[in-house]
């Protein structure tokens, strides 16, 4: 058999397999590529995909578990009790905001099949930055753990809510509390509330320019659309490369160590183990030590986390002389890798497939990938888009297509984009345009569809996976009384790939130190938005020909003088 390019590939499975067939279909007034026999919705992807469990454990946390089946009747059971106890209709938003836990991916399912719309909180959010989420999303009824359990509980009076305890929030708590709700429920058989395709199912919110995070609404179409390809892409390898060795067939085994209130986890891991019949393991907290254990005594197959991650497994399994013998996938998402991390894992792990994706909250997860010898002899690369639904272009500030090589920013058409950015209708359409998504990441494409994306047009910092705008950041400095002006920025870091600097003009006669205005940060913003490098200064800021703040200059300032400058290290 020759082998296949990508696109080859692609063309074949759609031809030939019927799942994977595809058809044109009008979303939202603009002509998309659809997969004509994908379910048409979330619920419906869970029904059918529990003929690819084997009765086996499916989800995983210590000694808890949980057949597929046992999974399934707990997510319906919750969903009875949601419609029944707590009223919920179709539409309503649920807010859960926990750790990652069992209850997590229970709860999401549980809200999904009761077609109502799953508002995935940040669990390090702080009570000023939840209580924004509250107001915007509109939901009232939030899942909670106990941490998070503590921090809502304050916001409740004024924004009527109804919390619900779960994992150790529940001691002492007078129900329903989670428990309760499960112990009660009617039945656990599938709920059978209409879904449209065009239903939205989740609301996630991704850090942007604007200072505070937009909540991207998720449809049911969007995500089935990203599964499925994924799904698909599974069957690509042996096309495009037929005389590879072939491995003996093992059950799929999916460790999830990234948080589950973003789409790396959700989505390539949780939502796609189930059409695949794989396993998934839950590490409530990133520990490389932990991760090393448990990897090897469950048979962990699949690992995807942010750069950091790998880096830190590698060395923990060295450390215990483990081979990790049973991955044979380890992908990175949220970040890219450095280009020495590549041949680094692949030297450590050879019997894996070392892999690196690229995708946004805004398009579910999808977009590009690069994998096995590819991603080796390419490190820099972002990869190329997984077919079948999915159009790229790179444009000019003109909004033309720029020729091949060339800088530009890169944009993704497909049915797996949003629906919109929750009351945000004018930061919607200049995000979407024609059903083509405008990342805000610069990329170059070359002749075979390699991206690599270079910079950012955001002001965005990337800190082991996690976003940050730096606009938020600012915003929370410039409440202290003793700044003046503050500019905000990344810093390169070896291990997190890049942490938050700060620039800051104090007012005159000023005392306040860089420890001082980190403790007063805690109280506004999350703990990993804090800047860990602060230089204060009396000079005003730099500025560009337009009067704003120059972000490049201030960063090139600080950092020309990082070793005698810095006032704070966390």
């Amino acid at each position: 058999m020759i082998a296949m390019t990508l696109a080859e590939a692609g063309a074949h499975l759609t031809r030939t397999n019927p799942d994977f067939a595809v058809e044109d279909a009008m979303i939202r007034g603009t002509q998309f590529r659809v997969f004509k026999n994908a379910p048409a919705n979330l619920r419906a992807l869970f029904q059918r995909s529990a003929a690819m469990h084997d009765g086996g454990d499916y989800l995983i946390q210590g000694d808890e578990r949980w057949t597929h089946a046992a999974f399934c009747a707990d997510a319906n059971r919750m969903a009875h009790a949601m419609t029944e106890t707590l009223g919920i209709k179709p539409g309503d938003r649920v807010a859960i905001a926990m750790r990652n836990c069992p209850e997590i991916l229970i709860l999401m399912t549980a809200v999904i099949n009761a077609g109502a719309v799953a508002v995935m909180l940040n669990a390090w959010w702080s009570e000023e930055e939840l209580d924004y989420a509250f107001e915007d999303s509109g939901a009232k009824i939030v899942f909670a753990d106990g941490p998070r359990y503590a921090r809502i509980a304050p916001l409740a009076p004024a924004r009527n809510l109804r919390l619900i305890a779960t994992r150790e929030a529940q001691d002492g708590q007078v129900g329903p509390t989670y428990a309760d709700l499960l112990a009660g429920a009617s039945s656990d058989a599938w709920p059978d509330t209409p879904i449209d395709p065009e239903d939205d199912f989740a609301l996630m919110y991704s850090s942007g320019t604007t200072g505070h995070p937009k909540g991207v609404v998720l449809t049911h179409r969007g995500a089935v659309s990203s599964i499925w390809t994924w799904a698909m892409s599974l069957h690509l390898p042996p096309l495009m490369a037929p005389d590879a060795p072939v491995a003996p067939p093992k059950k799929m085994s999916v460790m999830i160590v990234t948080p589950l209130f973003h789409v790396t986890a959700t989505h390539p891991m949780f939502l796609l183990s189930h059409p695949v019949g794989a396993r998934i393991v839950l590490l409530p907290k990133w520990n490389a030590d932990d991760a090393v254990r448990v990897i090897d005594a469950e048979r962990v197959t699949r690992f995807i986390g942010v750069p950091t991650q790998s880096a830190d497994l590698m060395q923990a399994a060295a450390r215990v002389g483990s081979s990790l013998a049973t991955l044979d996938y380890l992908g990175a998402g949220g970040a890219k890798r450095p280009a020495a991390q590549v041949l680094e894992l692949a030297a450590a792990f050879p019997n894996a497939v070392i892999a690196s994706g690229w995708g946004m909250t805004e398009t579910n997860a999808a977009g590009l990938s690069i994998t096995g010898p590819d991603y080796v002899a390419r490190p820099g690369f972002a990869g190329r888009l997984l077919p079948p639904l999915q159009d790229l272009r790179i444009i000019g500030d003109d909004g033309q297509q720029v020729p091949l090589g060339e800088i530009g920013e890169l944009c993704v058409k497909s049915a797996c984009n949003m629906r919109c950015y929750l009351n945000k209708p004018e930061a919607t359409a200049d995000t979407l345009r024609d059903g083509w998504l405008r990342t805000g990441d610069l990329a170059t494409v070359d002749a075979d569809g390699y991206v690599t994306i270079v910079d950012r047009k955001k002001s965005i910092i990337i800190r082991g996976g996690e976003n940050i705008s730096c606009l938020d950041v600012e915003g929370a400095l410039h409440r202290h009384p003793d700044v003046a002006e503050a500019g905000v920025f990344p810093v390169p870091d070896p291990r997190l790939g890049e942490i938050v600097g700060a620039g800051i003009q104090m007012r005159p006669g000023a005392a306040t130190t860089g420890a001082d205005l980190a403790a007063f940060l805690a109280e506004h913003i999350a703990k990993f938005k804090i800047p860990e490098r602060i230089w204060l200064r009396a000079a005003p800021l730099p500025r560009g020909a337009t009067d704003k703040i120059d972000r490049r200059a201030l960063r090139s300032e600080c950092l020309s003088n990082m070793a005698a400058a810095w006032a704070r290290q966390a």
